[in-house]
């Protein structure tokens, strides 16, 4: 009885904010920037401005959105955006038909933000997106996908491979559905009750002992080849070529086209998500971070290596994950030096080819990113090898590969320990998400 009064006070407290955020929103409006890859238009910014597919090196607004967007989500290479009426916009990629505006979209169109088709009858309260398929929910806590998709991620039914209109997910029927995380061929999603889904790719165990099938995915095995190596130029070139090759022979891994509930977490209470490549990240209530999935970059973050769901290593309990291509974060809480009351630090582990973890130190070893000592970090983001952090001030932190201005610093180059995103400085930043090599930035105006 006391668990349940303490649920429904949580509840009631969470829809207090979501209301107030909202009233806020209205009245004073919010805008999107975006920095970083332009080459897929998932910047969703004017040619006029940065040219036909050009990057942009700094945060810029972009142009063509309401003016009461609440929130954004990051796939590979498209974006979407959640408004305060419940419509949904997407702009990018479009050759899997991700963005919800059919393939007959003129391809010049597809880099400006238009709403996703088909969800009229949908109140989206918020949208997520992977490379080749987007997901919404709605106020009733439906779960509808649309896009292309031969692993299973659309969880439409067996041998079902694209839907080019956003179509319901029947068998979550009855299910509240809060959170989705997509990987490059597996999908998690979690209840507003904690209860975890999978469907897609089951190798290595990234979906848990989902009917006990945990073999080894190729890419792993194809990984191990270069995994205790130096790392070099030619190391890496040789490392990016195994995992398309490993990607191809995953094509006849074994598919759950199906959500199926994630047996082995079965009575534990989920409250945060994330996927990556091909590992999964699972917070529960109490703290306690599990991990599964493919270990070749140390993404795991344990030194237990058996397949399924498992805790990471840290020492102190986490309130929120995020993960990128092959590395995992965390904001954990710790307390401080002086022993006086709580403070948040961001723990990393996994790739770090492109200094993506944002510290020195052993890649497999939850360890914290020194550099935001002092912060307290409330969001974190993972892009493919880059890093995003928003601070209790409403300050952008960033840091890892800088290539095609995805770090937001007006350059090129990498940063091997977070950097404060000062073009933004004064704005009240609500979030910022990655996408593989883009970022989206919501402010209040």
């Amino acid at each position: 009885m006391l668990r349940i009064r303490r649920v429904l006070k949580e509840k009631k407290l969470l829809n207090l904010i979501a209301r107030s955020s909202r009233t806020r929103w209205m009245s004073s409006g919010t805008e999107v920037m975006s920095f970083g890859d332009g080459s897929h238009g998932a910047l969703g910014l004017p040619t006029s401005l940065i040219g036909h597919g050009m990057d942009a090196y700094e945060p810029t607004p972009v142009t063509g959105l309401p003016s009461d967007i609440t929130s954004v989500s990051a796939g590979h290479y498209h974006s979407l955006a959640v408004t305060s009426r419940g419509q949904l916009w997407a702009w990018g990629r479009n050759h899997e038909v991700q963005l919800g505006r059919g393939l007959l979209s003129p391809r010049d169109t597809w880099s400006e933000p238009k709403r996703v088709e088909g969800l009229d009858q949908v109140q989206v309260t918020a949208a997520f997106a992977s490379g080749v398929v987007s997901a919404a929910i709605g106020d009733d806590g439906s779960l509808w996908v649309w896009g292309k998709s031969k692993r299973g991620q659309l969880g439409l039914g067996k041998g079902i491979t694209e839907a080019s209109v956003p179509s319901k997910v029947e068998a979550l029927e009855g299910e509240k559905i809060a959170k989705v995380s997509f990987g490059w061929g597996h999908t998690l999603a979690q209840t507003v009750d904690g209860k975890l889904f999978g469907w897609g790719y089951l190798a290595d165990g990234r979906l848990g002992k989902m009917g006990g099938l945990v073999e080894e995915s190729p890419l792993d095995s194809s990984m191990n080849v270069v995994k205790h190596e130096e790392i070099t130029q030619s190391t890496v070139e040789v490392a990016e070529r195994l995992v398309l090759e490993g990607m191809e022979k995953e094509k006849d891994m074994p598919i759950v086209w199906d959500p199926c509930s994630v047996e082995e977490l079965k009575g534990v209470e989920v409250v945060d998500i994330a996927c990556g490549l091909d590992h999964s990240l699972v917070l529960c209530r109490d703290g306690t971070l599990l991990s599964s999935g493919s270990n070749v970059y140390g993404q795991l973050g344990r030194a237990n290596h058996d397949m399924g769901f498992s805790p990471v290593d840290i020492s102190f309990p986490a309130s929120a994950i995020a993960s990128g291509l092959g590395h995992s974060l965390a904001i954990c809480q710790a307390k401080t030096p002086e022993g006086k009351g709580d403070a948040t630090s961001i723990v990393s582990w996994g790739w770090n080819q492109s200094s993506q973890l944002g510290r020195p130190g052993p890649e497999n070893v939850p360890m914290e990113v020194e550099g935001l000592a002092g912060e307290t970090a409330i969001l974190v983001s993972g892009g493919r090898v880059h890093s995003i952090a928003v601070t209790s001030k409403g300050e952008v932190w960033v840091w890892g590969c800088g290539r095609n201005g995805r770090l937001g610093l007006g350059s090129s180059c990498d940063e091997a320990e977070p950097i404060m995103l000062d073009s933004l400085e004064g704005c009240e930043v609500l979030q910022a998400v990655s996408g593989f090599d883009h970022n989206l930035i919501l402010i209040a105006q």
